[in-house]
C-alpha cells in the first residue's frame, strides 16, 4: 500500500520551526527488505529506496562540490573517492558548474578519472545549469566527456530559483522537454531538479509530475506560511519521487554548539526524505560518516527540539549566501 504525506499529516508531526517528531518508521530499509534487486554494492551500508527510480542507494550521498573542490592534488581527490567506493558510499552528486576558480579543479573531470574504470559501480548524478536548449546541450556534452561516460544515471536541473525559472524551464520545448529527451534516449536513466530557497518554485516543478527526485537545501524558510519541508517533502512523495538532503552542515559554519555528525543525523531523522548530500573532502570526513550510517539511531523528539532551537537563525535564513540573490551553487572563488 502507498504510504500518504499528505501535507496535513506531516505538519502534525511537525514541533517548533519544522522539525518532524517521527515514529518507528524512520527505521532503515536494508537491501534485503527494499523490495528491489540492488545492482550497487553497499558493502553492509544501510540503505533506502530513492523514490520511484527502485534504486537502493546509501542514505548518505557524497556531495563533490565546493568542499571536494578543496582537496589540493588530484591523486588526493581519486584516492578519497575511491576509499568511499570502496567502502559502500556509490551515489556521487556533482554538477557542471563545479569549478575551483582559484586551482582551477573541475568536480566532473576529477571524478573522469575513476569513472572511466568504475562506472558500473557508481549512482552518478550531475547537475546542468544552463536555461537555454542549446547551452544545456552543450554543457550536457562537456558533462558526459569530463565524466568519461556515454549516460548518467541522475540528470538534475541546477539551482531552480523563481517561479519564472519554472515557467522558462517548462515551456514547451524548453529544458524540461529537452531532459525528458535525454531520458528517452537513454543519456540519463533518470532526472530531477535542485534548490535552495523559492518554495513555490521548486512546488512548481514537484506539480509537473516529471521528474524522478528533488535534491534541496534544508534547515531554513522564508517564513511560517512557505516552509519548504512541510510544503516540498509530502508533494514530492506523493509523486514518488525521490528526495535528498542537502546543505545539513552548513550550519557549521555560523551556530556555536552545533556538532557535525549531529547535523547529518538530524538530516537523516527527518521523515520523509531519502538521504542526505554531504560534501567531503578527505578520507578521514568519509569515515566519520560512514560511523553515522553504520551505528545510525533516529534522534528522539527531545534531541530534535534541542536542534531546531539550535539551528533557528537558519529557520530564519540568517547569514545564507545561497538565499541571496544572484547565488549560483558552485565554488566561485
Amino acid at each position: 500500500m502507498k504510504k500518504s504525506y499528505s501535507r496535513r499529516k506531516f505538519i502534525k508531526q511537525t514541533i517548533g520551526a519544522g522539525v518532524v517528531i517521527a515514529g518507528a518508521d524512520l527505521a532503515l530499509l536494508q537491501t534485503s527488505c527494499s523490495g528491489s534487486r540492488n545492482k550497487y554494492d553497499p558493502k553492509g551500508l544501510p540503505t533506502t529506496v530513492l523514490g520511484k527510480t527502485g534504486v537502493v542507494i546509501p542514505r548518505i550521498a557524497i556531495g563533490l562540490g565546493s568542499r571536494f573542490l578543496t582537496i589540493k592534488t588530484l591523486d588526493e581527490a581519486i584516492a578519497m573517492c575511491n576509499y568511499a567506493l570502496d567502502n559502500g558510499l556509490y551515489y556521487w552528486d556533482t554538477a557542471h558548474t563545479y569549478v575551483n576558480n582559484e586551482s582551477g579543479a573541475i568536480s566532473e573531470e576529477r571524478l573522469g578519472h575513476i569513472v572511466k574504470d568504475r562506472r558500473e559501480e557508481i549512482f552518478l548524478s550531475t547537475k546542468i545549469a544552463a536555461r537555454d536548449t542549446e547551452g544545456a546541450k552543450a554543457q550536457i556534452e562537456l558533462s558526459l566527456k569530463r565524466l568519461q561516460t556515454d549516460h548518467l544515471d541522475m540528470m538534475k536541473i541546477h539551482s531552480v530559483a523563481s517561479p519564472e525559472d519554472v515557467n522558462e524551464i517548462c515551456k514547451t520545448g524548453g529544458i524540461l522537454d529537452l531532459f525528458s529527451k535525454m531520458k528517452e534516449e537513454g543519456v540519463t536513466r533518470f532526472i530531477g531538479f535542485s534548490g535552495h530557497g523559492n518554495a513555490q518554485a521548486l512546488k512548481m516543478m514537484i506539480d509537473t509530475g516529471r521528474f524522478d527526485s528533488m535534491l534541496f537545501a534544508m534547515n531554513h524558510y522564508v517564513g511560517p506560511s512557505d516552509s519548504r519541508q512541510e510544503l516540498l517533502i509530502p508533494a514530492a512523495k506523493e509523486k514518488g519521487m525521490g528526495v535528498m538532503l542537502m546543505k545539513a552542515v552548513r550550519p557549521k559554519e555560523t551556530i556555536e554548539g552545533v556538532s557535525i555528525p549531529e547535523l547529518v543525523r538530524f538530516a537523516l531523522s527527518l521523515e520523509g526524505p531519502d538521504g542526505v548530500a554531504v560534501g567531503m573532502d578527505s578520507k578521514k570526513v568519509v569515515d566519520s560518516n560512514l560511523d553515522i550510517l553504520r551505528n545510525f539511531s533516529p534522534m528522539n523528539a527531545e534531541e530534535k527540539i534541542r536542534y531546531a532551537s539550535l539551528l533557528s537563525p537558519f529557520f530564519r535564513h540568517e547569514n545564507l549566501p545561497w538565499m541571496k540573490a544572484g547565488y549560483i551553487d558552485g565554488y566561485l572563488a
